[in-house]
């Protein structure tokens, strides 16, 4: 299993913390963004590329990032300081 985090307003907008989906060959964290966006026209909408990071077990990472069985993927906006 694969434990997905959200951070910030995701998870506000998203209304969940966190959640796991099953582990699988040659997944990604694109791939894995994907199938959380599709789940419907809201996470559609937070789930895009444009306004997130993400990290794998606790370091950032890009989308083409490998993701096993165990692993930690957190997604979270962009931090902007002033």
């Amino acid at each position: 299993m694969i434990k997905i985090l959200f951070f910030a307003r995701l998870r506000e907008q998203l209304s969940t913390d966190s959640l796991t989906i099953a582990a699988r060959e040659n997944l990604t964290t694109e791939l894995i963004r994907q199938q959380l966006a599709e789940t419907d026209d809201v996470w559609n909408k937070i789930m895009s590329p444009d306004s997130l990071l993400v990290a794998v077990n606790q370091e950032i990472s890009d989308w083409y990032q490998q993701v096993n069985d165990g692993d930690e993927v957190a997604f979270f906006p962009p931090v902007t300081g002033g």
